[in-house]
């Protein structure tokens, strides 16, 4: 079975990793067929397709996932389109929607789109009913490189979502707060499961904890400005995550009575009342000896920071090793850098 994952064009490491650990977090194996930029055609076993529409909601960086009737060269494609047996793809409702991966397509999508919906009319006969908004069977035809890919879509991922959460949209907000894609990613990068614990210790105002809530973690959340845990608590809320604990706390003093799963944060940098008046080298130095007491055995963190940070100084002498590294350009003077992180 062949699946077409169509893809954001930013942060494109960022975004294979996001996958890889969705997968390995979900216990799906696949083998990559083409890696293009924005798209990702795999094969992998049919008994993985009816958990396809959860893990796509779970991505950030991926837009939606195809099954793949046909994959041919765009001048063959109406011809193989006219033998297939659209009524096994088809139960009820439908429609067409071509995507154009690169300029060197010489259709035009309108028309391609009506030719292929006449195609798939005369097919199912009298059972054809077209439903151009929110149809039950979206067929979607990608084209590339000479290439043309025909299947439905089995799953997509909610732009309106990572919209509508914006940090500014949220009840409360703080300028400088992480985007919820970003938020989301670095969640996945830790392999968390569902019901499992992941702890933000720099929470801010919860962006990370609303992403973690959303895919089924049980969250928790400390900051030593109280501020901020109220205004946590708030977006939490209006996200309707009710499964977590956020309380004020120093990150250095960190307590809890159990180990947790995962940790992911975005940690303040620069002198400021964020960091309690300390430098980011000693605040980040002093908190990973808190986070290696509070994250299980073989767990793993995601960890955002200036790329003027020298992490291997600040992990010296703890159990935590970095396992990969993704770097966001921010603007002329600042690099972002994604860390994820592995308690030996």
């Amino acid at each position: 079975m062949e699946i077409a994952l169509v893809l954001s064009k930013e942060h494109q490491t960022l975004l294979l990793a996001e996958i890889e650990a969705v997968r390995e977090c979900e216990g799906i194996n696949y083998s990559i067929i083409k890696d293009r930029e924005g798209l990702l055609l795999i094969d992998l076993n049919e008994k993985y397709l009816k958990n396809l529409p959860d893990i796509a909601a779970r991505l950030s960086f991926t837009h939606e996932m195809i099954h793949i009737i046909i994959r041919t060269d765009e001048d063959k494609l109406i011809s193989e389109a006219k033998n297939c047996l659209w009524n096994q793809y088809i139960p009820s409702d439908y429609a067409v929607r071509v995507k154009k991966m690169d300029k060197k397509s010489t259709h035009n999508t309108s028309d391609l789109e009506w030719e292929m919906g006449s195609i798939i009319k005369t097919s199912l006969g009298e059972n054809a009913k077209v439903k151009l908004e929110d149809p039950s069977t979206l067929i979607r035809i990608l084209l590339q490189d000479g290439m043309a890919l025909l299947g439905y879509r089995v799953g997509k991922i909610s732009k309106k979502h990572f919209y509508n959460l914006k940090p500014h949209k949220r009840p409360f907000f703080y300028p400088g707060s992480m985007s919820p894609k970003l938020a989301r990613c670095m969640v996945n990068l830790t392999r968390i499961s569902t019901g499992e614990t992941l702890l933000d210790p720099f929470c801010g105002t919860g962006g990370i904890l609303i992403e973690a809530g959303i895919i089924g973690a049980r969250v928790i959340g400390t900051d030593i400005d109280y501020k901020m845990v109220k205004g946590t608590k708030e977006n939490l809320q209006h996200c309707d995550i009710n499964d977590y604990l956020v309380f004020q706390e120093d990150a250095r003093k960190l307590e809890l009575p159990k180990a947790v799963d995962a940790i992911v944060t975005d940690p303040p940098y620069g002198i400021s009342a964020s960091t309690g008046g300390e430098s980011s080298e000693n605040l980040y130095r002093q908190s990973m000896i808190s986070f290696e007491r509070l994250i299980k055995e073989d767990g793993l963190m995601c960890l955002a920071t200036p790329h003027y940070l020298n992490l291997d100084e600040i992990f010296k002498g703890t159990k935590f090793k970095i396992i990969e590294q993704h770097h966001i350009r921010m603007h002329k003077s600042l690099t972002r850098v994604i860390s994820v992180l592995k308690k030996i």
